[in-house]
C-alpha cells in the first residue's frame, strides 16, 4: 500500500493536475440534490428509486465537489489561512480548508472508493485525520505513527474504500490547529435511505473561539471563549434551517472544540438516531428536546416538523448565547477603568492578591497569556453611563450602520439594585441588526428578532407551503444575482 501511495503521489505531483481546487472543471464536478448514482422517480428514462437518501445541507458552508477517475471519487482539500466574517463587520483570521472554516462538507455513499488530495498552504506542517473511519492505518492521518507530517507546500494523497454509514468528520490532527477552525463534515450515506425517511437533512458544526476585541486572531490556548459559532457564523448571522410543515427532519450536530454543548430545540421533541459511530438501533431512541454533544462527538437528531413557527435551536449554556461576552453583566460592567485583559493565571482564577470576593478580582475581558495580554489602557466595558441607564452615546452611529437600537426598559432605581444589569440586549455589544443580516431565509421574521440571537443560535423555521416556496424562490433569485423583492403581500410580518 505504501509503495502504491508513493507512486500515486509522485504521478499527481509531477503532472501538476491539482495545484488548485479550481482546476476541476464544472463538467468534472458532481454535486447534485441527490446522491450520485441514484435515480429518482419522475426522471425520464430512469429506474424509479423511492429509497435514495437526500443530500445534506450545511448552511453557510459549501459542499466539496468531486470528479470521477474511473470508479474513484476524487476530492481536493487545501489547508490554508482563512478570513471569515463571523458576524457583520467582524472579520477574523482562522485556519480552514478551501477558503472556509469549517471546511466544505464531503458526501459519499457507503461502498465508495474515494481519493482525497490534501495540499498544505499553511506556514507550518499539518496532518489530516478522518475521525471515526475504519480504514488502513497508513491512511489514518496520525502524525508520527501512521504518516509523516505534510510540510508547508506539501501534499498527501489519501485513498480508501468506505464501508460505513453516518455522520463523521475530518480535522487536522495538530491540536492547536483544531482550535483555529480546521474541521469539516464527512457524511457517509447509506445506499438506501433509513426508515422513516427524512425530507430534510442538515449539518451543523459547533465551534468556539477566544478573540479579544482589538485583535483578529484566536488565542488557541484559551480556556474561555467569547465567540461561539454554528457553521462558522455567530447569531444573528447564522442561516436558519427552512422546512415545510409536516416534513421529517434530521439535524447532524458535530463538535470539535473545548466545550460540550447541550443543544436545545424549541417547539418539538426529537429522538437521537445516530452518533459519531453511526446509526443507533431504533430500540434506543427516546424523546427529548436537548442533546449533549460532547467534544469529538456527533449526534443525529430527527423529528417531524409538526408545529408551525420560527423555533430557536441553540446551545443552552448561558455564556454560549452571547457574542464577545466579556465582563458585560453586573456591576463590573458599570465601572470605569476595568482592564481589557489579564494574564493566564489570574484569568483562570489563580489569585495574586486579595481574597476571592474582593472587588479587584472580578472577571477580565478575556483570557490572555503573559504580559502581552494585559491592558495597555483602561477602559469602560459599558456602553451606558452609570448615571443614566437609558442613555446611549453612540446611538446615531449604530443606526447608520444598520443596528436598531431599542430603548431599554429599566426601572428608575436600576443602578441601585444589586446585580444590575444582566440584560445583554441592553448592556452589551449585541443589538438588533436585521438589515445587516438580511437574507432570503430570514424573510418574515419579526422585526427586531436579531437583537436576541447571538452565539450558538439559529432558527428552525417550520413554514406553510406558500411561504416555504416563496423563500426558496428568493434564494434562487439571490443565487442568480437578481434583485429580491421582500414585500410579498399576505406573508405575515414585513421583512425589516
Amino acid at each position: 500500500m505504501s509503495s502504491r501511495r508513493g507512486f500515486l503521489q509522485n504521478i499527481l505531483a509531477g503532472a501538476g493536475f491539482f495545484a488548485s481546487a479550481k482546476v476541476l472543471s464544472a463538467q468534472e464536478m458532481q454535486m447534485s440534490g441527490e446522491m450520485p448514482g441514484t435515480n429518482r422517480k419522475g426522471k425520464k428514462g430512469s429506474i424509479q428509486d423511492h429509497g435514495a437518501p437526500v443530500l445534506v445541507e450545511t448552511p453557510d458552508v459549501p459542499n466539496l465537489p468531486f470528479r470521477m477517475d474511473g470508479n474513484v471519487k476524487e476530492f481536493h482539500l487545501i489547508a490554508e489561512p482563512v478570513k471569515q466574517e463571523i458576524v457583520p463587520g467582524r472579520v477574523v483570521d482562522l485556519w480552514g480548508y478551501n477558503g472556509s472554516a469549517p471546511g466544505p462538507t464531503i458526501q459519499v455513499t457507503r461502498g465508495d472508493r474515494v481519493r482525497i488530495i490534501v495540499d498544505n498552504h499553511l506556514p507550518e506542517a499539518t496532518s489530516m485525520h478522518w475521525h471515526g473511519f475504519e480504514i488502513p492505518v497508513e491512511m489514518d492521518g496520525a502524525p508520527g505513527s501512521s504518516q509523516d507530517l505534510i510540510a508547508p507546500g506539501g501534499r498527501f494523497v489519501y485513498e480508501f474504500t468506505l464501508n460505513q454509514e453516518g455522520t463523521y468528520f475530518y480535522h487536522s490532527h495538530m491540536a492547536m490547529q483544531e482550535m483555529m477552525g480546521m474541521i469539516g463534515a464527512f457524511v457517509m450515506h447509506p445506499k438506501d435511505s433509513y426508515k422513516p425517511r427524512v425530507d430534510k437533512d442538515f449539518v451543523i458544526i459547533l465551534q468556539e473561539y477566544a478573540i479579544l476585541p482589538n485583535i483578529t486572531v484566536p488565542n488557541s490556548m484559551n480556556m474561555e471563549f467569547n465567540w461561539l459559532a454554528f457553521n462558522g457564523k455567530a447569531g444573528p448571522a447564522t442561516t436558519p434551517l427552512i422546512v415545510r410543515h409536516g416534513e421529517r427532519v434530521r439535524i447532524r450536530l458535530i463538535n470539535l472544540g473545548m466545550d460540550h454543548h447541550p443543544i436545545h430545540l424549541h417547539g418539538h421533541q426529537f429522538v437521537v438516531t445516530g452518533t459519531e459511530g453511526g446509526r443507533q438501533p431504533e430500540a434506543t431512541w427516546g424523546p427529548g428536546n436537548t442533546v449533549l454533544v460532547g467534544v469529538a462527538q456527533s449526534r443525529d437528531v430527527e423529528f417531524v416538523a409538526n408545529n408551525p413557527g420560527d423555533w430557536m435551536l441553540h446551545c443552552h449554556l448561558p455564556h454560549h448565547m452571547m457574542n464577545q461576552m466579556s465582563s458585560m453583566v453586573g456591576p463590573m460592567s458599570r465601572r470605569n477603568g476595568m482592564p481589557a485583559g489579564l494574564d493566564m493565571e489570574r484569568g483562570m482564577g489563580m489569585l495574586r492578591q486579595g481574597s476571592a470576593t474582593s472587588q479587584e478580582n472580578g472577571p477580565s475581558l478575556g483570557r490572555g497569556l503573559g504580559v502581552g495580554s494585559t491592558a495597555e489602557q483602561t477602559m469602560s466595558n459599558s456602553p451606558l453611563k452609570a448615571g443614566n441607564p437609558m442613555q446611549r452615546q453612540d446611538m446615531p452611529e449604530m443606526q447608520q450602520q444598520g443596528m436598531q437600537m431599542g430603548k431599554p426598559e429599566v426601572s428608575k432605581d436600576a443602578n441601585s439594585v444589586p446585580g444590575f444589569p444582566q440584560d445583554a440586549f441592553m448592556e452589551g455589544p449585541m443589538m438588533a441588526m436585521d438589515k445587516m443580516v438580511d437574507k432570503p431565509e430570514n424573510f418574515g421574521l419579526r422585526p427586531g428578532w436579531s437583537g436576541f440571537m447571538a452565539g450558538m443560535m439559529t432558527f428552525v423555521r417550520v413554514l406553510p407551503q406558500d411561504k416555504y416556496d416563496y423563500i426558496m424562490e428568493l434564494r434562487k433569485k439571490q443565487e442568480r444575482n437578481k434583485p429580491m423583492r421582500m414585500d410579498m403581500p399576505g406573508m405575515g410580518h414585513k421583512h425589516e
